[in-house]
């Protein structure tokens, strides 16, 4: 057919005028063109050199062939249209003047594209300055301050109205106070405040609440620094105070405490250490450490080494225990020794005993939640002070052996019921919407048993999907964000509720917890008797003093150094 084509156009060159040969070709697809193109040259190379000598005329003829609308096809056979480029343009103007490019119909409202997510470490001076602390009976307290809640809209929600949404998940406060936080623009969607809690949520709203925030109060000792050579930050955690923001606390945290005090920022996670824990920290100064850092927790190269007292008489020489941890609930942080857990290895040995109580020295060998705490419940000795392992929720047998007799429901509500009874529910740091879950028997929700890790070795950061003023806890915490500020860095309120809260204050007439008078924790509740005492490595060496229980034994092992 081709060649057919070829040889006609070739006599029909013959006999009209060369400067109709452009307009021909531009009739033929592209492949057959060539292929004619080609053969004609061959066949008629005068003629065709002549027709590339023509003048202006014959150019604007080429011109108009060549912006002729046809269908190409490119190197892959695929056919494609002259105007791609033209199109994407013009669709990328249209994204540009928002709402998608179209029109909205009367009552649809324009939901903005999803923020970029900051991976990066991105507290500064900024955060730090939201208030200051100050103390009292031998604590470190923070003024009370506004804070902004923010998440956008789950899966789970769209279709669904923001009061509903409240009503299911955010049961913290009553639907009077959002309906009032509301009335005073603290309650926002897409940056703009809502009056009206019918309306219908859709993917990618984002959702902002702005709360009086009130934080526990931690232990009032100095944060020491034990080791800072540029590369590696080290401290000696107390106990009481989590190591970045996450539950009810932000500023009461480690790392607010070094931004806000020594002007100490943009730090990475190594280990964390729990909340009432205390020793030896590590911290990345910059990513290229924490990298290799990271790399030696998995490598497992490095060596952990905790004292604890516990309960009892603990057996001289070596035991080891290898008894697999199952998380019960991440949301409340919460473990057991169950066969369908994850393997894990923990080394003991007695350091001491009073006659009531035995100083042990511990070698975790893996990495899981509470994994320290959770085998010594398991052999009998619990940590002395430990709000959790050493509760009698677990029954008679207090968890030894592995002797509960109670399924993970069971477990969570005594667990909540024994702290309620002696007003020391805080020290489990568990959302007041989870207890709400637990005492109404909703523990499905509550007891997930699908496992993000669970490695305590994890560098992680705090995050919050609440809207309201109860926080997850720290053990649902596994990335580099903005702590607290889940899922989107946070930033300066804007000035409608800059308007509606004048400044940070004390008092705030909407705020539950104004109203409430609370006793100061005492020593007892803000200790746990486990210490971190000692981080090696192949090249370094980090240790501390230790302190453990009431019987106070000061000794220093090792001496902080880098090889």
């Amino acid at each position: 057919m081709v060649l057919v084509l070829c040889l006609l156009a070739q006599e029909y060159m013959k006999d009209t005028v060369a400067a109709s040969l452009p307009v021909f070709l531009c009739i033929l697809p592209t492949v057959h063109r060539t292929k004619c193109f080609l053969q004609m040259e061959q066949a008629e190379p005068t003629l065709l050199a002549a027709q590339d000598q023509e003048g202006d005329n014959s150019e604007v003829t080429k011109e108009k062939c060549v912006t002729v609308p046809e269908n190409k096809q490119d190197d892959s056979g695929k056919r494609k249209n002259d105007e791609p480029e033209q199109k994407e343009e013009r669709r990328r103007g249209k994204r540009r003047r928002g709402a998608g490019g179209r029109t909205l119909r009367p009552g649809e409202r324009y939901i903005p594209p999803p923020q970029k997510r900051n991976p990066g470490v991105s507290f500064s001076q900024e955060h730090f300055n939201e208030t200051s602390y100050y103390f009292e009976n031998g604590l470190r307290k923070v003024r009370p301050y506004y804070h902004d809640f923010k998440t956008y809209c789950k899966g789970r929600w769209i279709g669904k109205s923001l009061l509903e949404v409240f009503k299911s998940e955010f049961r913290a406060e009553s639907i009077e106070y959002y309906q009032k936080a509301a009335r005073e623009g603290r309650i926002r969607l897409n940056d703009t405040p809502v009056d009206d809690l019918s309306i219908v949520l859709r993917n990618n709203d984002h959702m902002r609440n702005t709360v009086h925030r009130h934080e526990p109060p931690v232990v009032g000792r100095p944060m020491e620094i034990l080791a800072d050579d540029g590369e590696v930050l080290v401290v000696n955690k107390p106990a009481s105070i989590p190591v970045h923001p996450c539950g009810r606390f932000r500023h009461n945290t480690v790392i607010f405490i070094l931004g806000k005090e020594q002007g100490i920022s943009e730090l990475h996670t190594v280990h964390r250490l729990d909340r009432l824990t205390s020793g030896v920290l590590l911290f990345a100064r910059n990513l290229e450490t924490s990298k290799r850092l990271d790399q030696l927790v998995r490598d497992r190269q490095l060596v952990k080494e905790y004292v604890c007292r516990v309960e009892g008489e603990f057996p001289e020489g070596k035991i080891t225990c290898e008894e697999p941890i199952m998380v019960v609930s991440f949301k409340i942080g919460l473990c057991r020794v169950d066969s369908k857990g994850k393997e894990c290895r923990t080394v003991f040995e007695r350091l001491s005993f009073n006659g009531k109580t035995s100083v042990v020295r511990c070698l975790p060998l893996t990495g899981r939640t509470h994994q320290i705490r959770v085998h010594l419940q398991y052999l009998g000795f619990p940590i002395l002070n430990d709000p959790i392992y050493s509760s009698s929720a677990w029954g008679p047998h207090r968890g030894k052996g592995g002797m509960v007799g109670r399924t993970n429901e069971e477990l969570l509500l005594a667990l909540v019921e024994e702290h309620r009874s002696h007003e020391s529910l805080h020290l489990l740091d568990i959302p007041e919407d989870a207890v709400v879950e637990v005492e109404e028997g909703k523990t499905e929700s509550v007891c997930k048993t699908e496992d993000t890790g669970g490695a305590n070795h994890t560098s992680s950061h705090g995050a919050s999907d609440h809207l309201g003023a109860s926080p997850a806890t720290c053990d649902r915490i596994k990335n580099n964000d903005p702590i607290g500020e889940n899922p989107i860095k946070n930033s300066d309120t804007d000035s409608t509720t800059t308007r509606a809260i004048t400044s940070n204050s004390d008092i705030d007439h909407l705020c539950s917890e104004c109203k409430l008078v609370r006793a100061d924790p005492t020593e007892k509740e803000l200790v746990m008797y486990l210490h971190a005492l000692r981080y090696k490595g192949p090249d370094f060496e980090y240790s501390t003093h230790y302190q453990i229980g009431p019987m106070k034994t000061g000794r220093r092992l090792f001496k902080n150094k880098k090889k």
